[in-house]
């Protein structure tokens, strides 16, 4: 049975996708760009002349990044960050998710108290430094994994989610004699998987991205992950230190174009991975959302 709509309704989801497809469009532009940069000569990128599209195409940019052992390190080290800190993170907050998400806990409000408090109150920058230099993590990969174990935010949406699971379910397995534990990994964790790779996604993107815990607790240049040694290609424009290898003569190759180089093939995993998990992402979110 088709649902007729009014006008009003009709015109109202129009603005939405006008809206929405100016915001796109708006978004995607500066990625063109870049991408147009990126595959353009040294000429086109003095001169100007590049836009949306590539002028006189030209793949040396990224032969020379791909080519720069530097480079390949520093994805080493945020693959690392990215698969060892992520399973830290799934463990860490549904560890924590499913029994807070119990109305029977001791002491579970207390706890909640302060999980609301630090996503209001954010802690200094100066003590959390401290505290990370105080346990000999200051030049550690594990530096840039610790300090991030568990977010607050997806504790919240890991504990709003474990409510909506039926308790009756955990009932009839305590009475069958089978433990805490093996009904978080065999019944839990199963009927959980959309918002697990919700959360897999959230800090998989957190930690792929993230440059500020390196450049706090990070002096060693061994060290960097991806992200960082992006910030000082860019923000920098230290190239010269930024790429070891010697570029050679007949390459066509800008400082410029390096960079848009080495920001289109940062960026490239996490669009390759997202549409894999989008149908999960949305859908773990929504529910994590909406149900009490």
């Amino acid at each position: 049975m088709r649902i007729r709509r009014t006008q009003g309704e009709i015109w109202f989801d129009r603005c939405n996708v006008a809206v929405l497809s100016l915001a796109c469009l708006l978004m995607i532009i500066p990625l063109l760009n870049v991408l147009a940069s990126s595959l353009s000569s040294t000429d086109a990128m003095i001169h100007a002349e590049v836009r949306l599209w590539p002028v006189d195409m030209n793949f040396d940019n990224y032969r020379t990044v791909l080519g720069n052992a530097k480079f390949w390190h520093a994805f080493g080290i945020s693959l690392f960050i990215v698969t060892v800190g992520t399973f830290i993170n799934l463990a860490m907050t549904v560890l924590t998710a499913y029994p807070l998400s119990k109305s029977y806990l001791r002491g579970r409000k207390v706890v909640l108290i302060g999980v609301l408090f630090t996503m209001i109150f954010q802690p200094p920058m100066i003590p959390t430094y401290l505290v990370v230099k105080q346990f000999g993590l200051i030049n550690s990969v594990w530096a840039m994994i610790i300090p991030l174990a568990l977010s607050a935010f997806n504790l919240l949406i890991g504990i709003t989610f474990f409510r909506s699971l039926p308790e009756p379910l955990f009932e009839a397995a305590r009475v069958d004699g089978v433990g805490e534990f093996t009904i978080l990994f065999r019944i839990v964790i199963p009927l959980s998987m959309p918002i697990m790779v919700t959360l897999l996604l959230f800090y998989a993107v957190g930690n792929w991205n993230n440059y500020y815990t390196a450049l706090l607790y990070i002096n060693n240049a061994a060290l960097h992950p991806l992200q960082l040694y992006l910030y000082y290609v860019i923000a920098q424009f230290n190239m010269n230190e930024a790429m070891s290898k010697v570029i050679e003569t007949t390459m066509d190759v800008s400082p410029q174009g390096l960079q848009m180089a080495t920001i289109i093939v940062a960026t490239v995993p996490i669009l390759i991975v997202y549409p894999f998990l989008q149908k999960h992402f949305i859908r773990g979110a929504m529910i994590g959302s909406i149900k009490e």
